[in-house]
């Protein structure tokens, strides 16, 4: 018997044998069960042996709010509401945090049983920094809107996780070689499928690689994070410094070499000062 609640189950990425003993046990018994398409979820019910006896309520980005409560409102009859996206841990770039955030606001239970997640595996498999990342959802369709997306995060230094479709991705290499210029990359696909795939290396072997061969399946896209910059002496910075301000204000100066070098703003403005009142 299962306590009254919801919990938050995450479903195979591929292979039907990564679901859990304890998912499978919570999917058993669950009378509700919250997904993002009904068709998808009772198709995966049918893969894995598990019943059908159960009242599948579709619940997507458009209707969160409303079906939120709804939901929480079974739980307090006394259901417990097993929420699956159609594919690995829910909420990663599917809805569903709206809905964590009444229960608790509401005092009702939840629990979550981890599993597979395609932006840990594809990080496992890149061969890129895993000490620290960022994951940045879906990227934009639209060429400004991928852009400034690419721009906002270039300087961050972490490594940068996207997902992405298959029809979109050789724009998406094109346009983010642009802005990554020479970091390392890794792009996963179809992950723990018959088909599995990981490239890795620069923008040029990576766009050669999918341009020779047609994308298909789904995509997860890494980038290393930036390079270090050098590191200088503050007399490497006064002579560079000085340098500038024969040919530009001072302001333009320090923003510029403070941009390049990844500088203090604070101490190269005081050195600009310094030298201009030598």
């Amino acid at each position: 018997m299962l306590r009254n609640g919801l919990y938050i189950i995450s479903t195979p990425i591929g292979n039907l044998q990564d679901i859990s003993a304890r998912a499978l046990e919570i999917l058993r018994f669950a009378p509700i069960i919250a997904c993002e398409d009904t068709r998808v979820a009772k198709k995966l019910f049918t893969l894995l042996g598990l019943p059908l006896s159960k009242k599948f309520i579709k619940y997507e980005d458009h209707s969160e709010e409303k079906q939120a409560q709804n939901l929480i409102d079974l739980i307090n009859s006394g259901a417990a509401v097993a929420l699956v996206s159609d594919a690995g841990s829910p909420l990663i770039s599917d809805p569903g945090y709206k809905l964590v955030r009444k229960c608790r606001e509401q005092n009702v239970y939840v629990t979550a049983i981890p599993g597979a997640c395609a932006v840990i595996t594809a990080l496992q498999l890149s061969g890129l920094p895993t000490n620290r990342f960022m994951f940045a959802g879906f990227i934009p369709n639209k060429d400004k809107a991928r852009a400034d997306l690419f721009n906002e995060l270039k300087n961050i230094d972490t490594t940068l996780i996207f997902y992405e479709t298959a029809p979109r991705l050789l724009k998406t290499l094109e346009q983010a070689a642009l802005v990554f210029g020479a970091r390392e990359i890794a792009v996963a696909r179809e992950l723990t499928k018959m088909y599995e795939e990981v490239v890795a290396g620069d923008f040029a072997t990576v766009t050669a690689h999918f341009a020779a061969n047609e994308p298909r399946g789904e995509f997860v896209l890494m980038l290393a994070p930036p390079p270090s910059a050098p590191k200088f002496e503050i007399t490497d910075v006064r002579g560079i410094l000085q340098e500038r301000l024969h040919q530009t204000s001072l302001k333009t100066a320090v923003k510029e070499i403070c941009s390049q070098y990844n500088l203090s703003k604070n101490e190269v403005y005081a050195l600009a000062l310094e030298l201009k009142n030598e």
